[in-house]
């Protein structure tokens, strides 16, 4: 057979399998990440306001109390609302700075606990104490890390519940700061969440973020709570989500004064480390979920790869045109997916952002292989 004629087809092979990666792409952004970038919240006909007990665990965590707790104490929220801080075996002066803020503020609650659970790592068990210990039927969740974006958090996130719904999903974003690492943690970030929010849209929802999470009591103890996966240090917000929520019991919002703001990691190491701990607990996904983030994720990765390739080997032009298609599409989208998210300053850079998270899974990938870290903070 003519060697010209295999190498032809073999040509050929390349620019049809970077067409099917480019389509296989345009269908996540047309079908998923679509509705995030159109996304308008439900109109209610009446506006209600739900008793909520906020729930933050912390461990050793004093600096954090001192900067972060203030800004959800402080919220105006007219209906009886309750800040739950279980100190969790914290060695510094949680204790005390928890006490003097139970003085100034009646509606606080600090938990106290000061011994381990044995065989359940993590932060589940002092996330159970909370929940069990919460007067009301509402728990919104958040980290000793975080603040509020506003003084109508907790109004914003209980308004998503209506009839039916059980679960609110939110966005846990960062801080603003100048520098390259800055920018990537909060493009990682963002990327994520237009991932988990789409597919809650798209009536296929698969995990939440702990920073920023709703979900009633009754859903907790009807699952029992995390004693499917005390065995696994993390998940006790992508994983729970992952194995209660549905089609029809769970919503977003996304409003920006419903954001809740955290320090970014400030060197690449603690970074990585980060990513490493939180990626060992999406192989306990469901298999479906598996399989659509994992076609998403090969996919992306393998764009650039194979569009130089078929650029050099087949058709410069013709592997332009097909790029240039993604590129328009996936720009739009992420436009207005910035813009819903308050990441809007991201956008300029979205081609050298698309660019890096080549890198970034192939940075990552190996974190799908390894055990989880036995420690949560």
């Amino acid at each position: 057979m003519d060697v010209s004629y295999i190498s032809d087809v073999w040509k050929l092979t390349l620019f049809v399998g970077f067409c099917v990666v480019i389509a296989i792409q345009l269908y996540y952004y047309l079908f998923y990440f679509r509705r995030l970038a159109q996304f308008k919240p439900p109109v209610k006909q009446s506006s209600q306001e739900y008793p909520v007990s906020v729930i933050i665990c912390a461990r050793d965590e004093a600096d954090n109390i001192v900067k972060n707790l203030p800004g959800i104490l402080v919220q105006e929220y007219k209906t009886t609302s309750e800040v739950i801080v279980v100190n969790d075996n914290s060695s510094d002066e949680s204790k005390y700075l928890l006490d003097e803020f139970k003085k100034t503020f009646k509606h606080l609650n600090p938990i106290e606990l000061t011994q381990e659970a044995k065989m359940i790592p993590g932060k589940k068990f002092p996330l159970s104490i909370g929940i069990k210990s919460a007067r009301y039927e509402i728990v919104l969740l958040s980290d000793a890390d975080c603040v509020p974006a506003s003084e109508h958090w907790i109004y914003k996130m209980q308004h998503g519940f209506r009839e039916g719904i059980q679960i609110v999903l939110g966005y846990g974003a960062y801080h603003k700061l100048p520098g390259l690492l800055n920018k990537l943690i909060r493009f990682e970030t963002f990327h994520s969440a237009t991932q988990y929010l789409s597919f809650a849209l798209a009536g296929q929802p698969y995990m939440g973020v702990g920073r920023n999470l709703s979900y009633k009591k009754e859903l907790f103890f009807n699952n029992k709570g995390f004693s499917s996966i005390n065995h696994i240090p993390g998940g006790d917000d992508d994983l729970f989500i992952n194995k209660v929520a549905t089609a029809t019991n769970t919503t977003i919002v996304i409003d920006k004064d419903a954001h809740t703001l955290s320090d970014p990691q400030k060197t690449w190491n603690n970074w990585q480390r980060q990513k490493f701990r939180h990626y060992t607990t999406s192989k306990y996904y469901k298999s479906s979920h598996k399989f659509l983030l994992g076609l998403y994720s090969v996919t992306q990765m393998l764009v650039y790869p194979l569009g130089i390739a078929a650029a050099i080997l087949f058709n410069w032009w013709l592997a332009l045109a097909v790029f240039g298609l993604r590129l328009i599409i996936q720009g739009i989208v992420w436009y207005k997916c910035m813009h819903k998210l308050n990441e809007a300053d991201l956008w300029p850079y979205f081609i050298l952002l698309d660019i890096w998270m080549f890198f970034y899974y192939l940075l990552y990938a190996p974190a799908l292989l390894k055990k989880p870290a036995k420690n949560w903070n």
